[in-house]
């Protein structure tokens, strides 16, 4: 995999195992992404919980494409205590769904046009039905469900060809860390969209899922909420990726400090 040069980033960025965190505001990344679409600039933006950060770390070849191709924010407290450790005090969580939702009403207001790519047809087509209620005066220029398998060169092709004749400025992409990251990465080039990795937020906002009460996630605990609902999936990721980051981080402060 080949990894496009990224655009001049305006973040200040921190080290987490390697991965360049974004220390930044909704109001910025809404500001900077609508900024970046307006001048048709190819972006990726990606949203780092723990699992991201230790996919990277298990899958060397993942790291270059976070840290090359786009910019990550920490979606994820246990990201955003690490970036407060290493100085950021009021570093904070910005979360993929949350940026969805800002941006869909920002690109509603500064006519821009949007598009989803990802997830299967009727969550899509609830995500689309959920985005017109709330935005009836967004334009979804693109929706499209891929085959869940590789594409051909030709197939792939055709979706770029569809993305990029559709006009959408703004392309939200929900394939599950880390292929849609990969995904972003190998079309930058290509697409002249930002492009924004946001995984499951296709399903909170079609209600497919449910977040949990608004002071879990405040107070870092909306990962207790997902585990209870969805123990199989969730829990040998946490119990896999958590113990690892924590110790692993605790080996990059040590490194830093001696």
């Amino acid at each position: 995999m080949t990894t496009t040069p990224a655009l001049e980033n305006p973040f200040m960025m921190r080290s987490i195992l390697g991965v360049k965190i974004a220390v930044s505001s909704y109001d910025e990344v809404v500001r900077q992404s609508l900024l970046w679409a307006s001048q048709q600039r190819s972006s990726a933006l990606f949203f780092a919980a723990v699992h991201m950060v230790m996919e990277a770390h298990d899958h060397p070849d993942f790291l270059p494409v976070l840290n090359g191709a786009g910019t990550v924010f920490p979606d994820g407290m246990p990201v955003v205590w690490a970036l407060r450790t290493l100085g950021d005090r009021k570093a904070k969580r910005i979360c993929g769904t949350d940026t969805t939702v800002a941006v869909l009403a920002a690109a509603e207001k500064a006519g821009l046009s949007v598009g989803f790519y990802g997830a299967s047809q009727a969550t899509l087509d609830a995500l689309v039905k959920a985005v017109q209620l709330r935005h009836p005066n967004l334009n979804i220029a693109y929706a499209e469900s891929p085959p869940f398998r590789p594409l051909t060169a030709e197939e792939d092709a055709e979706v770029v060809e569809r993305i990029n004749a559709s006009g959408a400025r703004l392309l939200f992409i929900g394939l599950g860390c880390p292929k849609q990251e990969r995904w972003i990465v190998d079309h930058l080039d290509q697409v002249p969209a930002v492009m924004f990795a946001v995984g499951a937020a296709f399903d909170f906002i079609a209600g497919n899922k449910s977040r949990g009460p608004k002071w879990m996630s405040r107070n870092g605990l909306e990962w207790v909420y997902r585990f209870i609902s969805e123990p199989r999936r969730l829990g040998v990721r946490y119990l896999k990726h958590n113990p690892r980051f924590v110790l692993l981080f605790l080996r990059q402060l040590l490194a830093r400090s001696a």
